[in-house]
């Protein structure tokens, strides 16, 4: 029974931790960006994030995107920098075309940061990108 499902395989999506200029608040904000490097639109994406290490967990904090165009990329969320000691998990989950499709991204802790910034073609600026 179990050998008749099949759990598709995620590519062409990518995680971004940025430290980018906000120009309303004339400030350096950390923003979590969420990358569609395929040629087909995700439709109902769904993002639950979380923070947590072995002696703290965060609240679960979930987003909605009805549709992310091909070859685009959206911001998710604004990520405070006390975040950064702990594990932050990304669950995404989309639909392209039928099928379901579910990928989890995890910055570990302590490793976003100034000095591991590097450049995201994507975005055209710099960040960290989750594995």
């Amino acid at each position: 029974m179990k050998k008749d499902i099949t759990i598709p395989e995620v590519t062409g999506l990518k995680m971004a931790v940025v430290f980018e200029f906000n120009y309303i608040y004339n400030t350096h904000d950390w923003n979590v960006y969420l990358m569609n490097n395929k040629n087909v639109d995700l439709e109902m994406v769904v993002i639950v994030s979380q923070g947590f290490s072995e002696h703290k967990t965060t609240s679960l904090l979930r987003k909605k995107i009805e549709k992310l165009p091909a070859n685009s990329f959206a911001r998710i969320e604004f990520m405070q920098p006390a975040l950064f000691q702990l594990n932050n998990r990304f669950q995404v989950s989309f639909f392209e075309g039928n099928t379901l499709f579910e990928k989890t991204f995890v910055f570990k802790e302590n490793t976003v940061k100034e000095g591991a910034l590097r450049e995201i073609p994507e975005l055209k600026k710099r960040g960290v990108l989750a594995k």
